[in-house]
C-alpha cells in the first residue's frame, strides 16, 4: 500500500513540473494495409485496465455502446473505442480501460496496450495543428518508441462522451442568469480549455452568466494574451483587473497544463491579483492539493453549471473584498 500511495504521490507531482504521464494503447486500423495507430489517454484518468468480461447489453443500447459490465461491483457503461475512431482491431477487444470523467465511470474497450510514458506538456500540441478527427485533441510527440511510432492521437473523451451519452449535451443556464457577478465594465474572462465541446460548453455557460469570455485552445495561448493584456494595462495606468475579470482553465492542455499558467499568473506581481478558477475532469484530493500550491482560488471538477457558477461568483466577490481592504 505505501508503494502504491508513493505512485499516486510521485504522478501527482508530474503536475507541477508542466508533464504529466500518458498511457498507450491500440485500437486496431481503419484498413488492413494501414499499420494500427498509437492512442493514448492521460494516466491520472485511469482508474485500472481488466481483460474483456461479460457485457449485458441494455434494451435500446445503441454502437458505439456494447452494454454495461460489472467491475468490482460497480455497473459501468462500455464504449467500443475501436468503432469511435473507426478502426478495426485484428485481434479483438480484449481490455477494458476502466476511467474517471467529470464525475462518471465508464469502460473503453481497447484492442491491447503498449506502455506508459512520461511527457512535458510541451511536446503535446493542439490537433488543429495537422489531425481533422473531432474525436482527436491533441498530438503527442513520443521519443525512444520501440515500436518506430513518433507520436500519439491523445482522445477527447469529452468529445466522445458528448457524443455518445445524451445527458452529456445538457447545459442549463436558467438558474445562474439571475446572479450578479462582481466585473469591472469592460473586462472579460480568459478561458483556456483544449476539448472543443468543452469549450463549447463553457461559452454557452459563461453567456449564461452574463461574463464576457474569450476562449484559447491551449494554456500558452491564453497565457500570451493575459501577458498582452497585462502590458496594456501597464501603458493605459490602469489595474489589471480592469482588462481581466479572471481566469478559467482547464488542467489538461497541449504545450501548457493549467496548473502551469496558474503558477505563472500567481508569481507574477502584476497579475497574482487575478481570479484563477481551475475547472478539469481530473477530480480527486491530489489535484485539489496541488491546486492550493499553485494558488489558484477555487477548483470544479467538469462539469454542472450551478457549482461552477456558485465557485465563480464566490472567487469574483472574494476578490473585490481584498481589493478594497
Amino acid at each position: 500500500m505505501d508503494n502504491f500511495q508513493k505512485d499516486i504521490d510521485e504522478r501527482a507531482n508530474l503536475t507541477l513540473s508542466n508533464r504529466f504521464e500518458l498511457l498507450l494503447f491500440r485500437l486496431g486500423s481503419s484498413s488492413p494495409e494501414e499499420k494500427p495507430e498509437l492512442y493514448g489517454i492521460n494516466v491520472f484518468k485511469l482508474r485500472e485496465i481488466v481483460p474483456m468480461t461479460a457485457i449485458t447489453k441494455a434494451a435500446g443500447m445503441k454502437p458505439p455502446l456494447l452494454g454495461m459490465a460489472n467491475i468490482r461491483g460497480q455497473v459501468i457503461p462500455v464504449i467500443d473505442l475501436p468503432a469511435v475512431a473507426g478502426c478495426t482491431p485484428s485481434t479483438g477487444l480484449n481490455l477494458l480501460l476502466v476511467t474517471e470523467y467529470a464525475r462518471n465511470t465508464q469502460a473503453f474497450a481497447v484492442e491491447s496496450v503498449d506502455n506508459i510514458v512520461r511527457l512535458e506538456w510541451s511536446k503535446v500540441h493542439a490537433a488543429e495543428a495537422g489531425v481533422s478527427s473531432r474525436n482527436i485533441t491533441s498530438i503527442a510527440m513520443l521519443e525512444n518508441q520501440e515500436q518506430g511510432s513518433n507520436m500519439a492521437l491523445v482522445l477527447d473523451v469529452e468529445q466522445i462522451l458528448y457524443d455518445i451519452i445524451p445527458s452529456a449535451r445538457d447545459v442549463k443556464t436558467e438558474q445562474v442568469k439571475n446572479k450578479t457577478f462582481s466585473m469591472r465594465p469592460g473586462s472579460i474572462a480568459i478561458v483556456a480549455e483544449d476539448s472543443k465541446v468543452a469549450r463549447s460548453m463553457l461559452e454557452k455557460g459563461l453567456s449564461g452568466m452574463g461574463i464576457p469570455a474569450e476562449l484559447h485552445n491551449t494554456g500558452l495561448e491564453a497565457w500570451e494574451k493575459i501577458k498582452i493584456l497585462a502590458q496594456q494595462a501597464q501603458a493605459e495606468g490602469v489595474p489589471i483587473r480592469d482588462k481581466i475579470s479572471m481566469v478559467l482553465t482547464d488542467l489538461e492542455m497541449p504545450e501548457m497544463d493549467g496548473f502551469t499558467l496558474t503558477r505563472n499568473i500567481k508569481s507574477d506581481p502584476r497579475l497574482k491579483e487575478i481570479p484563477v478558477v481551475i475547472h478539469s475532469s481530473l477530480s480527486g484530493s491530489a489535484n485539489e492539493d496541488h491546486v492550493r500550491k499553485v494558488g489558484a482560488n477555487g477548483y470544479v471538477a467538469k462539469f454542472e453549471i450551478n457549482e461552477l457558477s456558485s465557485v465563480i461568483h464566490k472567487v469574483l466577490e472574494e476578490a473585490n473584498v481584498q481589493r478594497t481592504a
